[in-house]
């Protein structure tokens, strides 16, 4: 007797059970998305959020659903303020109840959301924001990046300088401007480059009139030996063009830029001598992912995907290979699951390093195209820069 009703006691528990199981294991899991939608950084923003639902469309074969659940977006607006993007994050994780979170547009909205991401022990996928210290000193457990970093950018491009040239620097008096000229420093310092610094320039973010700054890179410049180079740091909107009609080529200067721009801002430099290295351009990149990325980014949206879009597309492998390898959404499983973890990108394989969560990636050395063919024929590849030769340094604390 006393063993038919510990039996039937068993399988009333069971029964009990089941839902909660079930609704825990079938529960969406939600991607939360801050990006700088109102302001100067709304392109990035924009491309940004395409890139990451376009990913997840097409590692999820169109059903959105991963490891048996469905994965829902919530975007949010941090208005490029660092107060919101604190906000922002906060709400998405205590209020929407995020399990994964991914931004900011921009290096000094990101360096804000850097803490929330520890206090609520969720994961944050930093992107498109390139800040070292984001993996350096600002780095917590609960960030990684799956876009690069702003040494993997700086040497990209330091590997166009030779001895004997001259640099001069253009960037925002901000973290993402100061943050990349260390960085590019470290990456001439990284291939031994005997080029010379001779002069570096902070000016505001909201800098309209760049003659007085240019005028000083002008004086600097102007004994300078080899050959001369002006590096401009900077975000959206990009200045080259508008510094081009200072005609920096009396002088024998030369533009470089870390990272490229997005497609927009690089249209306007049609016809400039402009080279550099940056993290994606459609047309480098040969493999299916890739070819799925631009056929159909371009028959939605009327043009090619940019920079940004191919971070937010990145940022989603990385996720989806995260969890399918976690078989969870669960924070501390997917930490696991995601140190060292390669995966599958429109750029090719990219793997997480263990001890600051930065993926180790190739990048594109670029000089801007002659004779372009159409709207958006824009770069020609000098060298893909594969990351076996990307001493990229450890900076965390």
């Amino acid at each position: 007797m006393f063993k038919k009703i510990f039996i039937a006691g068993c399988a009333a528990a069971a029964l009990l059970a089941t839902p909660w199981v079930t609704a825990q294991e079938t529960k969406p899991i939600k991607i939360a998305l801050i990006a700088s939608k109102t302001g100067p950084s709304e392109a990035y923003a924009r491309d940004t959020e395409r890139g990451l639902r376009l990913g997840l469309e097409y590692l999820t074969q169109n059903t959105m659903t991963v490891i048996g659940r469905k994965i829902e977006v919530i975007v949010k607006d941090d208005q490029m303020k660092p107060e919101l993007s604190k906000a922002m994050l906060t709400e998405a994780l205590a209020d929407d109840k995020a399990d994964i979170a991914v931004g900011t547009s921009w290096s000094g909205g990101a360096l804000s959301m850097a803490p929330v991401a520890e206090e609520f022990k969720k994961i944050l996928m930093v992107e498109p924001a390139i800040a070292d210290s984001l993996t350096g000193a600002n780095w917590n457990r609960y960030l990684f990046r799956a876009s690069r970093n702003s040494f993997q950018d700086a040497l990209a491009t330091a590997v166009a300088l030779k001895d004997g040239d001259s640099v001069a620097f253009l960037a925002p008096d901000y973290v993402y401007g100061r943050d990349g000229i260390a960085a590019f420093k470290d990456a001439m310092a990284a291939i031994k480059s005997k080029a010379k610094v001779v002069h570096e320039e902070f000016v505001p973010l909201s800098t309209a009139d760049f003659t007085a700054p240019m005028q000083r890179i002008f004086d600097a410049m102007k004994n300078a030996t080899g050959k001369k180079y002006l590096l401009v740091i900077w975000g959206a909107p990009n200045p080259i063009r508008k510094i081009s009609e200072l005609k920096p080529e009396r002088y024998g200067i030369e533009f470089l830029s870390i990272g490229g721009a997005n497609l927009e801002n690089m249209k306007p430099w049609k016809g400039l001598d402009v080279g550099g290295g940056t993290y994606y351009y459609y047309g480098f990149p040969k493999n299916a992912m890739n070819d799925w990325l631009v056929t159909e980014h371009t028959k939605r949206f009327k043009q090619p995907p940019d920079l940004f879009t191919a971070g937010g597309f990145v940022t989603a492998a990385a996720i989806i290979a995260g969890i399918r390898k976690a078989n969870s959404a669960d924070t501390e499983k997917l930490i696991a699951a995601m140190e060292n973890l390669e995966f599958d990108t429109p750029k090719g394989k990219m793997k997480f390093r263990k001890e600051d969560h930065q993926a180790m990636q190739a990048q594109y050395q670029f000089k801007m195209k002659k004779g372009a063919a159409g709207e958006w024929d824009l770069l020609d590849l000098v060298r893909e820069v594969p990351a076996s030769e990307m001493p990229v340094p450890l900076k965390v604390k």
